[in-house]
């Protein structure tokens, strides 16, 4: 990848087909639950309209073009406005541990704060141990159960953030 092209930029319309093929071989990799995951969401082949809202957006990242990963924020349902949900932040193994996802993570974060919210709620499983590394050592601490309805029954890790 040293001689790759790669880019860090909001999803399109065409991104849609390749990002849900990353995220549901995540969930194949890693053998995780496919009921009450991002992997049985509605909006999981239609990214680039599941975060057309306000105060929405989904980051890809592409190495020569091709999406390789993405995450992104929105609201959390059914909770004060204050708090966003950093959501389906998922990287194909071809970019896993070159750094791209904790910029992308960051990058996340800092929209948040430019959108206005106070804190950062996530939810995750304890398979993802990476990406469990990477949200605590940028501030995010564990709850003892979920904030809001995401719907994701079989997410046991609760994490928040004050932005």
């Amino acid at each position: 990848m040293s001689n790759s092209t790669i880019e860090i930029r909001e999803i399109q319309p065409e991104d849609n087909k390749q990002m849900e093929a990353v995220i549901r071989e995540v969930f194949i990799e890693y053998n995780l639950p496919l009921v009450g995951t991002a992997y049985a969401d509605a909006e999981t082949p239609k990214m680039f309209e599941s975060y057309a809202g306000d105060k929405e957006v989904y980051f890809v990242v592409t190495v020569d073009g091709k999406v390789e990963g993405g995450g992104g924020l929105k609201p959390l349902n059914n909770a004060q406005n204050e708090v966003c949900e950093i959501q389906k932040m998922y990287f194909s193994n071809r970019l896993r541990g070159k750094g791209y996802g904790k910029k992308l993570f960051l990058k996340c974060l800092e929209t948040a704060k430019s959108y206005g919210f106070k804190n950062a709620y996530l939810e995750t499983i304890p398979e993802l141990k990476e990406a469990i590394h990477i949200y605590e050592t940028n501030g995010f601490k564990f709850l003892d159960g979920p904030l809001g309805d995401t719907g994701h029954f079989n997410c046991g890790i609760w994490m928040l953030k004050d932005l």
